[in-house]
């Protein structure tokens, strides 16, 4: 039936190989592949080659959504970076990709990094930023004194959520975490209120980057409510803020990427003990090979 069917095209060239391609495709379980080339007049390389195009444009395809969304998701956290830096936060995720992709991708989701247009004077900010009083200054020497915060994101199924810590960078503790599935000034809050009411924080710093959250009245107003002194890094300057760069690389080489999480309480619950463990079990070079807790347990009378 095939090969009636075929006979009367492919003698007069009516049929292009790529439809004989997609009608082998379509017949292949009930024939053999040998029997359909023979019919259809097309070499077996011919055919596999096609078909290797059709799987590698595919996977192209799937690859391409994903980093979209991990695109999508950085914008989220970091709106004010071009693609440059996006293109090396995907490579920090394990995302290998060249730079003009990242361009070409960005475009296509219509995302554009927020530009400081340089001016001749300076009109009220409607953003509240502060000095950096921390100054990459990441070991203290008591505990309380200084803190630092951040926002990462973990990819569950197909949707993302929001990771929010404090960071005690006496002895690197985390002593507030929050996990939500929006980035919003709410996440920040919220982890700010757990550690004041876990730390006594007067006249403690907290420092953070730009973020919108980090920069809003709100924000502002809720550290001078609980007398803690606001720190910002330079704008777009991660550096200023690599202790807890440092931790959420910890956090996703360590249990994200050898984990698939299949809900929101899975994604919790291992948070939880990955930073119970982090506190309470890893030991740390730089203190004393001690983990975090021991660490201020041993040192702080």
């Amino acid at each position: 039936m095939f090969k009636k069917a075929l006979s009367k095209y492919i003698g007069g060239g009516l049929i292009p190989k790529k439809i004989r391609f997609e009608i082998i495709s379509e017949m292949k379980a009930r024939y053999p592949i040998t029997m359909l080339i023979k019919i259809a007049k097309v070499s077996r390389a011919g055919y596999y080659k096609w078909r290797n195009s059709i799987l590698l444009n595919s996977n192209k395809k799937t690859v391409e959504e994903t980093v979209k969304s991990h695109i999508e998701a950085i914008h989220a956290i970091r709106p004010y970076y071009g693609y440059p830096r996006v293109t090396d936060r995907l490579r920090d995720e394990g995302l290998v990709i060249n730079h003009k992709k990242v361009y070409r991708m960005m475009k296509e989701l219509e995302i554009k990094s927020v530009i400081r247009k340089k001016r001749k004077y300076y009109g009220k900010e409607a953003s509240n930023s502060y000095p950096n009083l921390l100054n990459r200054q990441f070991k203290q020497d008591l505990p309380n004194v200084a803190f630092a915060t951040d926002i990462t994101y973990i990819k569950v199924r197909d949707k993302f959520y929001y990771l929010s810590v404090i960071q005690d960078l006496y002895n690197n503790e985390i002593v507030s975490w929050k996990c939500s599935s929006r980035n919003d000034l709410k996440l920040v809050v919220e982890t700010v209120k757990d550690l004041c009411n876990k730390r006594n924080v007067h006249g403690s710093i907290l420092h953070s980057d730009q973020g919108f959250q980090y920069t809003s009245t709100k924000y502002s107003q809720f550290l001078e409510k609980n007398h803690v002194l606001g720190s910002h890094s330079r704008k777009g300057n991660c550096l200023d803020n690599a202790c807890v760069e440092s931790f959420f690389s910890h956090f996703k080489c360590e249990l994200v990427y050898l984990s698939n999480f299949n809900s929101e309480q899975e994604l919790i619950q291992a948070i939880e003990e990955y930073i119970h463990f982090y506190n309470n079990e890893r030991s740390q070079k730089r203190r004393n090979r001690c983990s975090p807790v021991k660490y201020r347990l041993t040192t702080v009378a």
